[in-house]
Formats: C-alpha cells, sequence, structure tokens
C-alpha cells in the first residue's frame, strides 16, 4: 500500500486505513488560509500531508500567541474524540501543502467504530497536553534566539524543506515577541552560519547547529512524541 504521508492514519491497520481513506478527500493547504475560529463548529478534521497549520491564541479578543502546531505528525480536530464539538483555538495555514480531510460527524463514528483509530489520537492528545504544557513555560523562561532556533527547526520538520516562507513580522505574531526582537535573533543565526534570510525566505543551512542552540524544549517536544506515538 502506498504510504498517505500522515503518520496517525499509518499507525492504523491497513484494511483499517482504507476503509479511513475512503471517507476523506485531499484537499489543499493554502497559505494563511483559515480553518477554524474559536468558538465555532468543527466540520472537519484535518490530517496534514504536508505543509502545516499554526494554532493560535486570543487574547482580549484578538490573535496573540501561536500555541501550537499541526503537521504530518497529527490532526486538526483532534478535541473531536473528547465530544467537544467547537474549535478551542484558531487555525490558520502557516505553510501551504496537501492535507486529508474528513466530514466532523464521519470522523466521531470511526472514532466509536475503531479502537485504533481512538487510540492513536488519544496518545496525539496526550502529547499536545505535554507540549503545550511546556510552551507556556517557554514563552515565560527562554529567550528570543533559542525560541527561534525551535520554531525554525520544528517548521523544517514539518515542510519537509530546507527553505521556506515567513516574514519578521510572521515570526513576532507566532512567537510573541517584539520585530525587533526576530530581526536582533534572526541576524545572529545568519551570522553564525546556521540560516540565510531574505525578503521573507528562510534556510536552514545547519541543522545540527541550530538545534544545539535551539531551547530544550524542541528536544523535549520530539522525546514526548516519540515515545508516545512511534
Amino acid at each position: 500500500m502506498a504510504p498517505v504521508c500522515n503518520h496517525l492514519i499509518e499507525l492504523l491497520p491497513p484494511q483499517e486505513r482504507l476503509n479511513f481513506l475512503s471517507r476523506c478527500e485531499q484537499v489543499p493547504l493554502v497559505m494563511s488560509e483559515v480553518l477554524g475560529r474559536k468558538g465555532q463548529p468543527t466540520c472537519h478534521a484535518y490530517f496534514p500531508i504536508d505543509g502545516f497549520i499554526s494554532q493560535v491564541a486570543q487574547l482580549d479578543g484578538r490573535l496573540a500567541l501561536e500555541v501550537g502546531m499541526v503537521g504530518r505528525e497529527g490532526l486538526l480536530g483532534a478535541q473531536l474524540a473528547l465530544g467537544v464539538a467547537q474549535e478551542p483555538l484558531h487555525a490558520i495555514v502557516q505553510c501551504p501543502g496537501h492535507a486529508w480531510r474528513m466530514a466532523a460527524d464521519d470522523f466521531c463514528a470511526l472514532l466509536k467504530d475503531s479502537q485504533a483509530l481512538l487510540a492513536g489520537v488519544n496518545r496525539y492528545l496526550s502529547v499536545l497536553m505535554a507540549q503545550r504544557t511546556g510552551l507556556a513555560a517557554c514563552h515565560r523562561f527562554h529567550t528570543i534566539g533559542p525560541r527561534l532556533a525551535r520554531w525554525l527547526l520544528m517548521t523544517q520538520n514539518r515542510s519537509d524543506a530546507s527553505s521556506f516562507h515567513v516574514t519578521h513580522q510572521d515570526l513576532a505574531f507566532l512567537l510573541g515577541v517584539r520585530r525587533v526582537g526576530i530581526t536582533t535573533a534572526a541576524g545572529r543565526l545568519q551570522s553564525a552560519g546556521l540560516i540565510t534570510y531574505h525578503r521573507g525566505q528562510v534556510t536552514v543551512l545547519d541543522r545540527r547547529g541550530l538545534a544545539a542552540v535551539a531551547c530544550s524544549c524542541y528536544a523535549a517536544d520530539c522525546q514526548a512524541y516519540a515515545a508516545l506515538m512511534s
């Protein structure tokens, strides 16, 4: 069977995977497309194949901070497994690509019929809780440079590319910092030969070096996922 390029789907037994995919459609993930708004009904579950989706929290009625990424390691709409039919966060495509999309009703029905799917989604929810707990501490205690290095590594993991488009303003919004802080931190990473940055195009030159300067949260996130989802 050809790979479907989403880890949660690939964990399913072959026959259940076929049944799952028969209820999906493959759709493009368009840059800056809004796939969910906090408090609105969840109409679909998305299982990214490439690209990724940012989950963004609100503060005082405005979008304020990225608190999660969803790429081919997981899904958007995991809260449906908890019986929650509303979006907990804003969901915005941050890197274009493609995803398998399933109607929320079909996804909920499959969760009742497939123990393998339910178990995989529950493990993924556990990973999300661990990552978001760590991210809260990261935003409070880690400086901009290591946080930026972590974000770039996570983005490369999900985009499966060494180059991707993101502006300083986007990064400042996603990391919840001032633009000048991003400019300074990106300049240091570029001076160290770890990345190049020109007109919104970032290229990772030295992934190992970038991992060495990233905050410890990056390794912790990877370990949490590997422990529960491998």
